[in-house]
């Protein structure tokens, strides 16, 4: 595969001229380009984000997975065992 921020700067170069095109010359086709470009773009850089975060997390489950598990299981527990828990409403002062 290749480099991500390769790709994110192969993208932006190519679209280099469109830009041109669009905003100096107001050619609407380079603007359909550019807008078909930048939807590209925004798609790469979210799939990029998924990747980085799923990494970080993939990490994190590699060294403490035993402790994971009993982390998540420890919550869900907890709140079927007290869904509505209330605060007590404060006394009356005496006067």
């Amino acid at each position: 595969m290749a480099n991500p921020f390769n790709q994110l700067k192969d993208l932006i170069s190519g679209l280099e001229d469109d830009f041109e095109k669009s905003y100096d010359k107001q050619n609407a086709a380079a603007g359909t380009r550019v807008r078909k470009g930048m939807q590209e773009l925004k798609n790469m850089a979210q799939q990029i984000r998924l990747d980085v975060q799923n990494q970080k997390n993939s990490a994190k489950d590699g060294a403490a997975a035993p402790a994971a598990a009993t982390k998540k299981a420890a919550p869900a527990a907890a709140k079927k065992a007290a869904p509505a828990a209330k605060k007590a409403a404060p006394a009356a002062k005496k006067k």
